[in-house]
């Protein structure tokens, strides 16, 4: 079948594409669609063996169904089926096949052909929806009364000492409270989840707690100078180093220790290092008795100052590390005993699940009702993000956070940009709950006024199933305008589907 056929306008019985707008043209989409389902439905059962996933459940045969199909390029078909009135298959995320089958049972009725497929029921075609809704619930709890999006806060020091601050989040609409246990410590993080049950319980709410496990987060520590201005510019050098390594060379101003030592052996020449948020990238020049020698390539005009406890990314380094730190072992306890959900730092592959699973079970709490929250911060974790639901299908609780500050370092801002749709998207054939996370609304939180930017991304979030807002001195304020904004915009979009309301601007 031709489906790039030109044509300069209407000519009779032909469209303006050249094709026929006959029987013969609808039986041709019938035999594609018919032939994309059938590729589709043979492909993801190879692919659910890869899995390693025996038993699998309606959703994760969707996802398989979902990630089958969209390694095909089927957008002259999209637009053929739009032109003949049928669904372009755009928006099957939680029913491919379904989807295929409604395309199918009405290709059969325009061409008087036997009913070779039938349409699903309203039941049916919708499971996948309500499968994530209830998901949703699980995690994050009910779904408020005037949005489904859930908001999630990070918790600052303050939560443990002011009750009256804890409530106050809750009240004006926060729904999840994520402690950050790279910060702080057991007595602190009791004390904050303490005041959360109290608020909820006063404020008649279900508030749920996230807990985020540090994870091996790589970090600059002990930084050594020689000379001030300290500075980096493009075209400038600094080291990396062992701990025990000497300070800088003398043809440098500037190295610091790793929080990580072994990455500094690991580097490779042509490896590039990102520091503190993207603010700094430099590429790896040497590396030599525990020293990397990294040149700046890009940075603000006025230059970077290397400091301590600063985030560094290196997207093109095998680091060959275990998720799971010792302390976030012991942490787990605390996790176990305060926590509904667990953020999991720094996983990568399916076999990641297992450890955590390991680990839960080493403490007793392999039977626990805890939620997991995959943070994914590095390329190997969105290239094994099917893989990774699948394993963790049946086990607990999951959720996906998309953890935009790391991944857009690692990745590259510009890649980020279409990266956060397509996770959105297969998380929704997964039937899996997801987290917009990293600076939303950030101008407002910290500095008390919102910019132009920020209301953008933060209506993007609104597809999302929860929407994580950092510490910052206006975080009340900023709860209260996400409520409204997230709110509003599902008024407009469902995930990808536009909601058609009554409009009343013009």
């Amino acid at each position: 079948m031709n489906l790039h056929g030109e044509g300069g306008g209407d000519s009779g019985p032909h469209g303006t594409d050249g094709m026929p707008h006959g029987t013969g043209d609808l039986e041709a989409l019938f035999r594609d669609v018919a032939t994309l389902k059938r590729d589709v439905e043979t492909e993801a059962d190879l692919l659910l063996k890869d899995y390693g996933v025996s038993d699998p459940g309606p959703e994760i045969v969707n996802l398989a169904h979902y990630v089958c199909l969209r390694r095909r390029d089927i957008r002259s078909l999209q637009r053929h089926l739009m032109r003949v009135g049928l669904s372009s298959m755009g928006r099957l995320e939680s029913r491919v096949v379904p989807t295929l089958d409604a395309v199918l049972a009405a290709l059969s009725a325009m061409t008087s052909r036997k009913q070779l497929a039938t349409f699903h029921t309203d039941h049916a075609f919708f499971a996948g929806e309500r499968r994530l809704e209830e998901a949703a619930a699980v995690l994050f709890g009910p779904k408020p009364e005037t949005r489904r999006g859930r908001i999630m806060v990070t918790f600052p020091a303050e939560a443990a000492q002011d009750a009256g601050f804890v409530r106050d989040l809750v009240r004006k609409g926060m729904n999840v409270a994520r402690i950050n246990c790279a910060h702080d410590d057991p007595d602190t993080w009791r004390k904050m989840a303490g005041h959360v049950r109290a608020a909820a319980k006063k404020e008649a709410r279900d508030v749920r707690i996230l807990m985020d496990i540090a994870g091996p987060k790589i970090r600059t520590e002990s930084v050594f100078r020689l000379r001030k201005p300290s500075r980096l510019r493009q075209g400038d050098r600094f080291c990396l180093v062992l701990e025990s390594a000497p300070g800088p060379q003398p043809d440098m101003n500037v190295s610091a220790s790793v929080s990580l030592p072994q990455m500094v052996e690991r580097l490779q020449a042509g490896d590039r290092v990102l520091y503190d948020d993207s603010k700094l990238e430099g590429v790896v020049e040497t590396v030599a008795e525990g020293t990397a020698t990294v040149r700046v390539t890009r940075c603000a005009a006025d230059g970077v100052k290397i400091k301590p406890g600063k985030g560094l990314n290196l997207p093109d380094t095998a680091l060959g590390v275990c998720p799971l730190t010792s302390k976030d072992r012991t942490d787990l306890e605390t996790v176990i005993e305060l926590a509904d959900m667990v953020g999991y730092s720094f996983v990568s592959r399916p076999e990641d699940i297992d450890l955590l699973e390991d680990a839960l079970e080493d403490i007793g709490a392999r039977h626990s009702p805890l939620g997991v929250v995959a943070k994914i911060e590095r390329p190997e974790a969105v290239r094994s993000l099917p893989a990774l639901i699948a394993r963790a299908s049946g086990k607990r609780p999951l959720a996906i956070m998309i953890a935009r500050g790391d991944l857009a370092s690692e990745i590259g801002f510009e890649r980020l940009a279409e990266m956060q749709e397509e996770i959105l998207w297969l998380c929704e054939a997964a039937s899996t709950p997801v987290i917009w996370a990293t600076q939303v609304l950030e101008s407002l939180v910290k500095f008390g006024s919102p910019s132009r930017g920020d209301m953008t991304d933060a209506a993007m979030a609104a597809r999302a199933e929860c929407v994580m807002l950092n510490k910052g001195p206006a975080v009340g304020e900023a709860v209260e305008l996400l409520d409204r904004l997230v709110a509003r915009m599902e008024g407009h979009m469902m995930k990808k589907t536009p909601t058609l309301r009554a409009l009343h601007s013009w």
